[in-house]
C-alpha cells in the first residue's frame, strides 16, 4: 500500500514540475519518431527482398519515418531472430519472420524460442513451393512421378535451396507418407536450383514463386503447390487437390523484440494491413507470383505457437531424409 502511494506521488510530482518519466512509462503516441530499421534475413536482389522494399516505401509513407532496409542472409533465415535478442522493445528494430524460424530450433536447439523471443505484429504475404519439372520432362503429372519413382526407388532426384527448407519439407512429406523413394540434392538457394534443373542434371525441383519467370518463358513445367489454396498468378493446382496429403504453408510477417508495447504492435500492424490494399504494392507481388496474406497480431502469435510445435513433430516425425 505504502508502494502504491509513493508511486502516484511520484507521478504527481513529475507532472506537476514538468519532468518527462522514462519512454516505458510515458504514452506511445509519438512513435516513430525516427528511422525504423526491418531486417531481411535474405540476400538483397531475391523475391522477398523485393517485397520488403516494397513494403518499407509504403510503410515510411505512412508513418512519416524511413522504413531502412537491413539484408543478413544466413542461418536459416534466422538472423533477424537473434537480432531481436539483442534489440530494445521500442520499435526500431523489426525483423522478417519466414516460417523457416519455427523449424530452426528443433534442429538446433538453445539458440532461441520464436514464441517467448519475439512480439509478433502482423503476417503480409504467403510464398507457395512449387513442384516444377523441365518443359521437355516426360512427366506431365505429380501423379507420374510418384508412379515412376514407385517403380524405380532413387532415380527420381530433386533440388531444393537445402536440406530442412520448407521445399525439403514438401517432399519428405510426398516420401514418407506415399512410401517413395527420391534422391534429394541440397543447394545453396532457388537459382541453383533451378540452373541444375535446366541443365538437365535434375529431373525435378521444389522451387518457390521465383519460379514464375521460367515458367512464363516455358522452361519449366509447374505442376503443382503445396500451399492451402492455388496461386492465381500460377494457375496449377495443389497437391491436396490433387489427393495428396501434402500441406506446407509459408507465410511471412513482421515481429519485433519481445516486450515490444502493445499500442506500437497495434499501430504497425494498422499500418502493414493498408500496404496489402496499396496498388504499387500488390503490382510488385504479381510480378513475383506472391499471394497476399493477412494476419492481424493476435492471429499471427497463435500462428506461432501452433507453427513452433507442429515443425517439431515435422523434424521427428517426418526424419526430414536425413540419411
Amino acid at each position: 500500500m505504502h508502494k502504491k502511494l509513493l508511486s502516484l506521488a511520484v507521478a504527481g510530482f513529475a507532472a506537476g514540475m514538468g519532468v518527462v518519466l522514462p519512454a516505458s512509462a510515458a504514452p506511445q503516441s509519438d512513435y516513430p519518431s525516427k528511422p525504423i530499421t526491418l531486417i531481411v534475413p535474405y540476400s538483397p536482389g531475391g523475391t522477398t527482398d523485393l517485397a520488403a522494399r516494397a513494403l518499407a516505401e509504403n510503410l515510411s509513407r505512412q508513418l512519416k519515418q524511413p522504413v531502412i532496409i537491413e539484408n543478413k542472409p544466413g542461418a536459416g533465415a534466422s538472423m533477424g531472430v537473434t537480432e531481436m535478442m539483442k534489440a530494445q522493445p521500442d520499435g526500431y528494430r523489426l525483423t522478417l519472420t519466414p516460417v523457416g524460424i519455427f523449424r530452426q530450433p528443433h534442429l538446433q536447439p538453445g539458440r532461441y524460442d520464436p514464441v517467448r523471443d519475439l512480439a509478433y505484429i502482423a503476417a503480409f504475404l504467403e510464398y507457395d513451393f512449387f513442384v516444377t519439372v523441365p518443359a521437355d520432362s516426360p512427366f506431365k503429372t505429380v501423379r507420374d512421378i510418384v508412379d515412376y519413382a514407385k517403380q524405380n526407388p532413387g532415380v527420381v532426384n530433386y533440388g531444393t535451396p537445402g536440406r530442412f527448407s520448407g521445399n525439403h519439407v514438401v517432399m519428405a512429406m510426398l516420401s514418407n507418407k506415399y512410401g517413395v523413394k527420391f534422391t534429394h540434392v541440397p543447394f545453396k538457394g532457388d537459382s541453383d536450383s533451378i540452373n541444375s534443373l535446366l541443365g538437365g542434371h535434375l529431373r525435378m525441383a521444389v522451387i518457390t514463386n521465383s519460379v514464375l519467370p521460367y515458367m512464363q518463358s516455358g522452361k519449366v513445367r509447374v505442376l503443382a503447390s503445396a500451399g492451402n489454396v492455388a496461386n492465381p498468378i500460377f494457375k496449377v493446382p495443389t497437391l491436396k487437390e490433387l489427393g495428396y496429403d501434402v500441406l506446407v504453408p509459408s507465410p511471412l510477417g513482421i515481429a519485433g523484440p519481445k516486450g515490444l508495447p502493445k499500442p506500437i504492435v497495434e499501430k504497425l500492424d494498422r499500418a502493414i494491413k493498408l500496404v496489402l490494399d496499396d496498388p504499387a504494392f500488390k503490382k510488385v507481388l504479381d510480378a513475383n507470383g506472391l499471394r497476399t496474406v493477412y494476419m492481424d497480431n493476435e492471429a499471427y502469435s497463435n500462428f506461432a505457437r501452433k507453427a513452433f510445435a507442429d515443425e517439431e513433430k515435422v523434424v521427428k516425425n517426418l526424419g526430414m531424409e536425413t540419411d
